[in-house]
């Protein structure tokens, strides 16, 4: 759920957007009223619980561009190296645009994300999410939701509903964070829907520490779901670690 705290509090984002699978805002991008790119490695690339690299390493490359007052556009590239859960993938192209309004302490968020997998034929889909979040000093509570209409590519319909905090430690450059999810939808193709929901409807959660000095960030997650460990690989409990640099 991009941009659910105001603009001064841009490293308690920085830290719950990251948390968020699917999320395609540049992963370390700097708030500046401008064009901002960011470049980043990271030891897996895991949303919802889901390992999409396989578990495997991956390089991810992320530009912002801010069209309008509270209006953004996104795109995030991944390397993917043959995604088994996208159809062989060599990458997913998250395409992003995105609307946040500011009111008071609150933060409404609303988007709509194309997923592209180059490598790979059929695979791409599109969502669209919302969100609220309110601000307490250094901390944010948001809650969101994210829904990818029925489409051949997930089999069927995807509705992901979830809540998170993040808290900017004061005076320190950490930012400690958490989110909880619930994935649930219709199946039409079981086959194709095992990409987004290989257990059917299931939960996951995750905390990570994240820091940030000038434009050098890292960043430690953990990462879970309630997946049964013979519905899918990589979706069990891991630690992602990840370092980039924005521009």
């Amino acid at each position: 759920m991009p941009g659910i705290v105001a603009p001064h509090a841009r490293p308690a984002l920085l830290a719950a957007a990251l948390l968020l699978p699917g999320f395609a805002a540049p992963a370390f991008a700097q708030d500046d009223g401008g064009l901002s790119a960011s470049v980043e490695v990271a030891s897996d690339d895991r949303r919802r619980g889901l390992s999409w690299s396989s578990g495997d390493p991956v390089l991810r490359a992320s530009v912002s561009v801010p069209v309008a007052d509270g209006l953004v556009l996104d795109a995030t590239g991944v390397s993917l190296r043959g995604s088994r859960r996208h159809g062989g993938a060599d990458g997913v192209i998250d395409l992003r645009a995105g609307y946040t309004r500011q009111t008071g302490a609150w933060s409404l968020t609303a988007d709509a994300t194309y997923h592209a997998f180059p490598g790979a034929s059929g695979q791409g889909y599109a969502e669209l999410g919302a969100g609220a979040g309110f601000l307490i000093g250094p901390a944010n509570i948001g809650a969101f939701a994210r829904y990818a209409p029925r489409q051949d590519a997930i089999g069927g319909d995807n509705l992901y509903l979830g809540a998170e905090t993040s808290l900017g430690i004061p005076g320190t450059p950490f930012t400690v964070s958490g989110h909880v999810g619930r994935s649930s939808g219709s199946v039409r193709d079981p086959m194709r829907a095992w990409r987004l929901r290989p257990d059917g409807r299931y939960w996951d959660h995750g905390v990570a520490l994240d820091y940030r000095r000038g434009q050098w960030a890292a960043g430690l997650r953990y990462a879970d779901s309630s997946i049964d460990p013979g519905a899918s690989d990589h979706a069990g409990a891991t630690l992602v670690a990840r370092f980039g640099i924005d521009f």
